[in-house]
């Protein structure tokens, strides 16, 4: 039935047409007529073509119909089965559902030990250490329920009068060796999110690869370093290590950074990186990332920095800010936290990244460099002591805690963090964790705000 009377529309709209020629022809050089008479035609045409294609579809055998169906039917349900996928690896590895609690999620390294207390600075009320959350993985192999119980392992809380460097020593060997486990379990997770998501990058290490690690020679060791997680006291303490100062406390600012008492390892040939990244022990400390970035914002913005407010404060101001006043525009002062965000996320940045902002992972390429302890700023104290015995560092010697730069600054904490982004639109907080993404699932941090995906 539909065959006839598609036929008979194609026999209709043929007789028009033949009717519109002959009045054209008659229309002779009237240009409106033939204009309008033109899109008549070309009208026509058009719906006879669609008529015939749909003719030829439905001559179209059935089983054309059932592969087409079938194929499109099977793509949607790949694609719902991608999502679901993603939906459970950014909840977690080892969750058992989407609905899993969020209590869950938030627990233990999301809620970071205020790290390197001073003891004139104030304590926080109640401090989850590194440790104790994840004190349950004893062995390499890291499955899913073990991650799992790696990052949801109950708290440890510490009096208030107890700073983080008055942490247990390692006197008690128990102590040294749950530690241990635990910081091979930690380098095991990040082997393990290397091997799935980094799988195809190249094993050829060049100088740009280890340009931000520093070489200490008189105990063989290598420090990547991760800025705003606790590099300035690491420097002074690898100074104190190589002889060139005898008190880490003495070291200002601009002698850690600027003083040339250290040697980054891209500065030796190809041959001597490669003896000293076989031989030598390596390591880096890592920062929850979002904690990170508020601290990062907090020192280069907030406070008097004529480099920052130059370099990365005039053209911020000037691409985000609507109707900015010249002041702001000469001198790059008082940039806002949602403007930094915006520059953070923007693929056009009007000026690039920065060190102190920059993804941990690209700092120090820990699945090219085979790093022998992963430490965290949460856990810094007893951490660091316990590298320090590693090198066979003397046992006086202890990573200072002080903050030497704007030192009345309380120090950033997960309150701070959620106050900061608590600036933004959760669709800039989706996008601020989706950008360090890599770096929360290589080092196991939690999903910093209960609200993302």
């Amino acid at each position: 039935m539909a065959k006839h009377v598609a036929e008979r529309k194609l026999t209709k709209f043929s007789t028009l047409n033949e009717t519109a020629e002959r009045i054209l022809q008659r229309a002779g050089r009237t240009y409106y007529i033939r204009t309008i008479l033109c899109r008549i035609m070309l009208w026509m045409k058009l719906r006879m073509e669609m008529d015939s294609l749909w003719i030829r579809l439905r001559r179209m055998p059935r089983g054309f119909w059932f592969i087409l169906l079938f194929g499109v039917g099977g793509a949607l349900l790949f694609l719902h089965i991608e999502i679901l996928s993603e939906m459970f690896l950014q909840q977690g590895p080892g969750m058992s559902s989407p609905q899993q609690s969020k209590e869950g999620l938030q627990a233990a390294e999301a809620n970071p030990v205020s790290p390197m207390q001073h003891p004139n600075v104030e304590e926080s009320k109640q401090k989850a250490t590194t440790v104790s959350q994840e004190q349950d993985i004893g062995t390499p192999q890291i499955t899913k329920r073990q991650r799992k119980l790696l990052k949801t392992s109950p708290q440890i809380t510490h009096s208030k009068n107890v700073s983080l460097t008055s942490l247990p020593s390692f006197s008690a060997e128990g102590s040294r060796s749950n530690l241990s486990s635990i910081l091979e379990a930690r380098k095991q997770v990040m082997k393990n999110m290397c091997a799935k998501y980094k799988s195809g990058i190249s094993r050829t290490i060049t100088p740009d690869h280890v340009k931000y690690i520093y070489v200490e020679e008189k105990y063989k060791v290598l420090y990547c370093e991760v800025p705003k997680s606790g590099c300035s006291n690491w420097k002074r303490t690898l100074i104190v290590l190589s002889g060139k100062a005898s008190n880490p406390d003495s070291l200002n600012h601009e002698q850690v950074h600027y003083g040339g008492y250290l040697k980054t390892l891209n500065r030796f040939n190809q041959k001597e990186i490669m003896h000293r990244l076989q031989t030598y022990k390596k390591f880096m400390f890592v920062r929850e990332p979002l904690d990170r970035v508020v601290s990062a914002y907090r020192d280069k913005f907030e406070n008097p920095n004529d480099y920052y407010h130059n370099l990365f404060g005039k053209p911020i101001i000037s691409k985000y800010r609507v109707a900015p006043s010249a002041e702001a525009l000469k001198t790059g002062n008082g940039v806002t936290f949602k403007e930094f965000v915006q520059y953070l996320l923007d693929g056009h940045r009007p000026v690039g990244m920065d060190i102190h902002w920059e993804q941990m992972n690209k700092l120090c390429h820990p699945c090219l460099i085979d790093y022998d302890l992963i430490g965290k700023f949460e856990n810094m104290g007893e951490e660091s002591n316990f590298l320090l015995r590693m090198i066979g560092a003397p046992d006086s010697l202890k990573l200072p805690s002080f903050k030497d730069r704007n030192p009345k600054d309380v120090r950033t904490s997960k309150e701070i963090t959620e106050r900061y982004f608590s600036q933004v639109s959760l669709m800039e907080r989706q996008r601020a964790y989706d950008f360090y993404y890599m770096d929360y699932l290589m080092f196991n941090y939690s999903k910093p705000f209960n609200d993302l995906y």
